[in-house]
């Protein structure tokens, strides 16, 4: 308890440089990392990551010393190597991009750990610290890192702001860019550049292989939660930022596993543990895209298909010869729709079926109900036929299946259509067509 109050007070100096430095890079990581979500370029920074250790490598070999400045700039060459090899591939031959992007990430990574493996042989290789680099070693982080990653965070909001209408253009639509005169080329390297720089200064903190995880979970989940570029970039750089800092309190918090040598848990798998946990609870209560809402969604659908098709059914059972409808009993629906008692229930408690005696009548506001159904129905059924030359024998189950979700605007044009071609009557907005094919045997009308 100690050790989190004084966390969370900020009195330990290395505490405020780790906490200041990874939410600072997950909100960096989590801004560029929405556009490239967007660009479907999220494995490009995966590519990126992993080309970056064969850039530290030869750093290593050229200076013979550790060096993160030279560690870093190593590591963004060849990243920028690896994005436009990526690129190289695509172009000049029918590899997709999925697959240029696997053999980057597979051929520069091998070539980093062979390069690793033959540093740690020399005498001093084992200080070089590339493992580091690998997992990730946050805790490590100095003064000078954090001023690396405020740098980058401000280029990365500083470039977002003066270009924001041409990334938001480019994202969604790469041709009408061109159209537009803005140069989409020098955009998508800027782009790719910024994912570059963001994966390089992060790898000190969570390391290559955790380093896409960083850049793609967040973007992801801000995606689940709205449609709009603006709130989706704010939305992915809180839950960037909150997996950095929450990440890193976990880990400085948690007591160590039992048994275990180290005094607590990796910093870099936990912030990524968080970003993920973000995205999860997201995918379950997001209200528009979220899986709870979706199911709630889906079960009200049900319920108001079931609800119209009884209204349906007790209409088209009972319809008289002046549209007037009589009661009917339950066992004269049809057996092909049949009909739940809970269903029935709920009609009678929204007032649009009334009981007596054993038979049931729709009400005048169920009577209004059915009509519109049966209405979008047969002007649906109408259509089909007319237009897609579909026999009149087969129009009920295509009709039935959209019946439901015509919103009124299209029942308008459906209705206009057809009166211009003399199907319908353009006099009446209300009233129900005639069906155009044999309806099934309807019950005879039991006195009220």
């Amino acid at each position: 308890m100690n050790d989190f109050l004084r966390l969370i007070s900020l009195q330990d100096s290395n505490t405020r440089v780790v906490l200041a430095g990874t939410t600072l890079l997950g909100i960096a990581a989590a801004v560029v990392g929405a556009f490239a979500v967007l660009r479907r370029r999220s494995l490009v920074g995966d590519a990126v990551a992993h080309a970056a250790l064969p850039g530290v490598c030869i750093a290593y070999l050229i200076v013979g010393q550790r060096n993160n400045v030279a560690f870093m700039l190593g590591a963004l060459v060849i990243g920028v190597l690896a994005a436009a090899f990526v690129s190289f591939v695509k172009s000049v031959s029918r590899i997709k991009e999925d697959a240029a992007i696997g053999l980057t990430i597979g051929g520069f990574f091998g070539v980093g750990i062979v390069l690793s493996r033959l540093i740690q042989n020399q005498p001093e290789g084992n200080r070089a610290g590339l493992d580091s680099f690998i997992f990730g070693k946050a805790a490590s982080m100095v003064v000078s890192d954090v001023r690396w990653i405020i740098a980058v965070t401000s280029v990365v909001i500083l470039v977002v702001l003066l270009l924001y209408k041409e990334f938001k253009l480019l994202c969604f639509d790469r041709d009408f860019t061109v159209a537009s005169g803005f140069p989409a080329f020098a955009l998508d390297l800027l782009l790719m550049g910024l994912i570059c720089i963001c994966t390089v200064v992060g790898l000190p903190a969570v390391g290559v292989v955790l380093m896409v995880a960083l850049l793609v979970i967040p973007g992801v989940a801000a995606r689940v939660w709205t449609d709009r570029l603006g709130s989706m970039l704010l939305i992915a750089a809180g839950f960037g930022g909150l997996a950095g800092f929450l990440g890193t309190v976990l880990s400085a918090t948690l007591p160590a596993p039992s048994g275990s040598i180290s005094r607590g848990w990796p910093t870099g798998p936990l912030i990524v543990l968080v970003a993920a946990s973000c995205f999860i609870i997201s995918l379950l209560i997001a209200p528009k895209r979220g899986l709870i809402a979706d199911a709630l969604r889906r079960a009200s659908l049900r319920r108001r298909i079931s609800l119209q098709n009884l209204l349906r059914s007790a209409f088209e059972r009972t319809e008289g010869p002046t549209g007037t409808v009589t009661r009917w009993a339950l066992a004269d629906l049809p057996r092909s729709s049949p009909i739940s008692p809970s269903t029935l229930r709920r009609a009678i408690r929204q007032g649009l079926v009334e009981e007596h005696a054993g038979s049931y009548a729709l009400t005048p506001s169920g009577l209004d109900a059915a009509r519109k159904v049966i209405r979008a129905h047969r002007l649906w059924e109408l259509f089909l036929i007319e237009q897609a030359d579909i026999a009149p024998d087969r129009v009920d189950h295509d009709a039935d299946q959209i019946e439901h979700i015509l919103p009124p605007d299209v029942i308008a044009s459906l209705e206009a259509r057809l009166a211009e071609l003399g199907r319908v009557s353009s006099a009446s907005t209300s009233a129900v067509p005639a069906s155009p094919h044999a309806l099934p045997h309807r019950a005879g009308a039991s006195s009220p």
